[in-house]
């Protein structure tokens, strides 16, 4: 992956190189938002490669078959801001499944996506340039799913990351580069402790009254591993980029596309999941203090 590796080495710079032009932060008085930023139903085709090879891989999307599928977003954030900092508590939440009847044959169903995820994240406002917050940033994770998958069991993964974000500008709502600590506790007799680095968007931009285009996502890349696991990836790339258009008050619908791919440790293809399709979404924010 020569061309996300050059886009972590682009990032890193940027970010660093930012600090040098901004000015301090000024104090502000604290807000206490809770932020629903999406309620959704999706509904959309799958196009799933080399599944075969990731049948008993625990990431849902590598195995999946090649189908229509219906989905629900829950993404809910209570964010914090006071003075130079801001602390951001999520839950994340996921799940699509698939059901298939085949004429005069058993009823079957495939899991398609299912993911849990609960993070806390600090980020300190060291620095302003235009309207764009950079400091220092730390998360702590946990992922887990409603679901086991096939045979492989069910995700469990604890994970902390470290490093530089550049946050809450008109457009860039989130851009980080960060060290990642995980310990994985998928297989019960195999867990392990890796090490990564990774980059995160989440980007906003209206492009005109009504009219939103959105697009986040990740790419981490694995460095090291307490023990061997054939499943685990060795590089692992996220990106969901949607255009939403408001019908009514917070209700909005509109195309979307997701796309992950990843390399386990066992395999020499990668696998990958695309999904396109529609989507119906419910969003707002709720000052609390």
């Amino acid at each position: 992956m020569k061309l996300t590796k050059l886009l972590l080495s682009a990032t890193c710079l940027v970010l660093l190189s930012v600090p040098a032009l901004a000015e301090e932060v000024s104090a502000t008085a604290p807000q206490l938002t809770a932020n629903l930023r999406r309620l959704g139903f999706e509904y959309s085709t799958t196009d799933v490669s080399h599944a075969k090879e990731y049948e008993n891989s625990p990431v849902s999307q590598f195995n999946a078959d090649s189908q229509s599928l219906i989905e629900g977003v829950f993404d809910f954030a209570l964010e914090y801001n006071r003075d130079n900092m801001r602390w951001n508590n999520g839950l994340f939440m996921e799940y699509g499944k698939t059901k298939l009847e085949p004429e005069d044959e058993p009823t079957e169903s495939t899991e398609n996506s299912d993911k849990i995820l609960l993070s806390s994240i600090y980020s300190h406002k060291l620095w302003k340039y235009d309207t764009y917050n950079i400091g220092p940033t730390a998360t702590i994770e946990y992922q887990t799913e409603f679901t086991e998958n096939n045979d492989a069991p069910r995700t469990k993964v604890l994970r902390g990351k470290a490093g530089l974000a550049l946050f809450e500008g008109n457009i860039i709502k989130d851009l980080y580069i960060v060290g990642v600590s995980e310990y994985d506790m998928t297989y019960s007799s195999e867990k392990v402790t890796k090490t990564a680095g990774e980059i995160g968007w989440r980007i906003q931009y209206d492009l005109r009254d009504g009219v939103q285009l959105s697009t986040d996502g990740y790419y981490r890349d694995y460095f090291s591993y307490s023990k061997y696991v054939g499943t685990d990836l060795e590089y692992d790339f996220n990106a969901n980029a949607r255009m939403d258009v408001t019908l009514i008050d917070n209700l909005a619908f509109g195309p979307y596309i997701s796309y992950r791919t990843g390399k386990a440790r066992e395999t020499s293809v990668r696998g990958s999941n695309l999904q396109v399709g529609v989507a119906l979404t419910y969003k707002n924010m709720y000052k609390i203090k």
